[in-house]
């Protein structure tokens, strides 16, 4: 008798019900915990380094160096007769304090207004990965969701009962790899995950205009941004290396103090105080060519950021065109298979009346069945699809946002 109580209390406990968890707490879970998303931010912080440290070259700079020599000379003639002697230099100490400030710099002008664009360029960088994270943890779930789904597939294999094992076999092992792929996300194991309401509707994209979304992806898209950014800093490069050409001009101002101590030729120490105010201009006249090859070599660059720019925003264009009528055919899809649901499951009950009545054998039901459920696993992808090539075209037009996943979790189940 105990030991049955106590498989009673095992089982009850073994069976409580997990809390499942939704959309935009994996979501939090996964901003703390994936490394692609982790590394963007990081660069991001790095990025705006660029800014201060361009800013730096346009600010003066103030440097003290610092001396201090002590000298001997021995002194050995080569008559043997003659004792060797040494003579003493003064000692000497000092220290000198310069102050320049750049007055006429092109190429460092040219490298803090990149500081600009790569601060743009990292914080569109940024952008792009947290909508891709959205997407991935969205993908993620649905994939998450889609292996637990296939677990129907066998109902399928009651109906042929000699394909029952392999089948359980095959759905079980895809549903722990998809939960591998969101553990790897996330860094946490989730038991359940909410799923979507059977009577969820999906609306169209709006605004329902194909060429709004494009015009949209093709000036805000964050891949366009970014190499729009990267365009500007290949042209301010391409400037900066014309700039090596021209002289600079800098504002110097140094003090100075030394001070000797006595030697062999003078009984007495000195010191000595001295400052000098000024311009230092400098003209570069000939490096060996490495001028002339840079100013190539940058031209060829932005030429080829102009190229990858005018791709990103064809790119652009041509996948929110693409991801628009995926999101419009899906729903319509939806729409199809909600009612051929409906009729699938009307077949069933009447297979199942007529095989009670003797009109109809036992495959026949299980026929019907099959129908049925592959309508509600085709009925689910479809559904899974379209929100997420709703969230790619939000993403693709530069307008994925938090929002947008708190929208679909209030559509889970509850």
């Amino acid at each position: 008798m105990k030991k049955s109580g106590l498989l009673v209390v095992l089982l009850v406990v073994t069976a409580r019900p997990v809390a499942a968890e939704d959309l935009v707490q994996v979501f939090r879970d996964s901003q703390r915990y994936d490394a692609t998303y982790s590394a963007a931010r990081n660069s991001l912080v790095a990025g705006r380094e660029r800014l201060p440290q361009g800013r730096a070259l346009l600010l003066p700079t103030l440097n003290l160096s610092a001396n201090a020599t002590r000298s001997r000379v021995d002194v050995e003639s080569r008559d043997p007769a003659v004792s060797p002697s040494f003579l003493r230099t003064p000692d000497s100490a000092g220290y000198t304090l310069t102050f320049t400030q750049p007055i006429f710099r092109a190429q460092n002008w040219m490298q803090y207004q990149q500081g600009e664009f790569q601060v743009r360029q990292a914080e569109a960088t940024f952008g792009q990965a947290s909508q891709d994270l959205i997407v991935r943890v969205a993908q993620a779930k649905r994939n998450f969701e889609v292996g637990t789904a296939t677990i129907t597939d066998t109902h399928e294999a009651q109906a042929r009962y000699d394909l029952i094992a392999a089948q359980e076999i095959a759905a079980l092992n895809d549903l722990q790899a998809r939960r591998r792929q969101l553990q790897l996300i996330s860094g946490k194991e989730y038991t359940e995950l909410k799923q979507l309401r059977g009577d969820v509707k999906l609306s169209p994209p709006n605004p329902e205009n194909v060429e709004t979304w494009a015009e949209l992806a093709e000036k805000q898209s964050y891949t366009v941004l970014i190499q729009e950014a990267g365009a500007e800093v290949a042209a301010l490069e391409a400037k900066r290396a014309s700039a090596g050409h021209l002289p600079t001009l800098d504002f110097v101002a140094q003090y100075g103090q030394a001070g000797e101590t006595a030697s062999t030729t003078s009984s007495v120490g000195r010191d000595t105080n001295s400052s000098s105010v000024g311009v230092q201009l400098a003209l570069p006249l000939f490096q060996g060519g490495s001028v002339s090859s840079r100013e190539r070599e940058t031209a060829a660059l932005y030429q080829r950021s102009k190229d990858e720019l005018d791709n990103a925003r064809r790119t652009a264009l041509l996948t929110a065109r693409q991801l628009y009528l995926s999101t419009l055919n899906g729903i319509t899809q939806v729409a199809a298979l909600e009612q051929a649901k409906v009729s699938s499951q009307s077949a069933l009950d009447s297979n199942k009346l007529g095989y009670e009545v003797g009109i109809r054998i036992n495959i026949d039901v299980l026929n019907a069945q099959q129908q049925l459920y592959s309508t509600e696993r085709d009925l689910a992808l479809a559904r899974y699809n379209t929100i997420l090539n709703n969230l790619r075209l939000k993403a693709s037009a530069g307008t994925l946002r938090e929002e947008d996943l708190e929208e679909i979790n209030r559509a889970l189940r509850q």
